[in-house]
């Protein structure tokens, strides 16, 4: 077995790690050619990273141009701590009002501390802020993870 093959999260792992991590960096291809990386609040869905942002930012018009993306969600301060996962993706931009605005209600719930739904004033922002955004979904093509805990420390 290969030092990589000993470091490879399960599927349990990888779910385990994108509900507890908080920031996605998402990176797409500028318009000079130059990676763009963004960190983003996102959600896991059924093992798929969505997120949300405005529909005129420069990630949505470089998906636009191209879908290709590459998701990273990565956690550990020492190197012997580190885990995550890499995914290269093909993103599809969803501008839908009830697919934007579900999506955002799901992304509030996740971040919001202490709330179990959306409602009132917090229910008509988003539906104010719903027009102005995308929901973007990220089809995994190829996925690399990694858990340097699993070496015990030896490298």
């Amino acid at each position: 077995m290969s030092r990589r093959d000993q470091i490879v999260l399960s599927e349990a792992e990888l779910r385990e790690l994108l509900d507890a991590e908080r920031v996605a960096i998402v990176s797409s291809l500028g318009p000079r050619g130059w990676p763009h990386s963004m960190p983003l609040w996102f959600v896991a869905r059924d093992g798929e990273v969505w997120i949300w942002t405005y529909a005129k930012s420069q990630k949505v018009r470089n998906l636009e141009r191209d879908p290709r993306a590459t998701v990273l969600v990565e956690t550990g301060h020492e190197y012997s701590e580190l885990r995550g996962v890499m995914i290269e993706a093909e993103a599809t931009i969803h501008h839908d009002f009830e697919t934007v605005i579900g999506f955002a209600k799901e992304l509030t719930l996740r971040y919001a501390e202490g709330i179990s739904a959306v409602e009132g004033d917090a229910r008509a922002a988003l539906e104010a802020q719903a027009p102005k955004r995308v929901a973007i979904q990220f089809k995994a093509v190829r996925t690399a993870t990694w858990d340097h805990r699993k070496l015990g420390g030896s490298y």
